[in-house]
């Protein structure tokens, strides 16, 4: 069984994925698995930041395993 990644606060997250989320580590505190293919592409030149940071901002991205982010 996999480990569970500590839950992200919201504030938290949309700061860093502002100021980090072209290097993925948003995604990577977030518990997902496919974090490097952002670092790789530096966030899908710069698109698939924004798409998550409008994502975590908004409510609709949650952690890896399902749950939501703390408020």
């Amino acid at each position: 069984m996999a480990e569970q990644k500590e839950l992200q606060s919201k504030t938290t997250m949309i700061l860093i994925s502002f100021f980090l989320g072209g290097l993925g580590i948003d995604r990577f505190l977030m518990g997902y698995s496919n974090w490097w293919i952002k670092l790789i592409t530096l966030g899908g030149c710069g698109i698939w930041s924004l798409i998550d940071f409008i994502m975590i901002a908004t409510g609709s991205m949650k952690m890896a395993d399902g749950r939501p982010l703390k408020s």
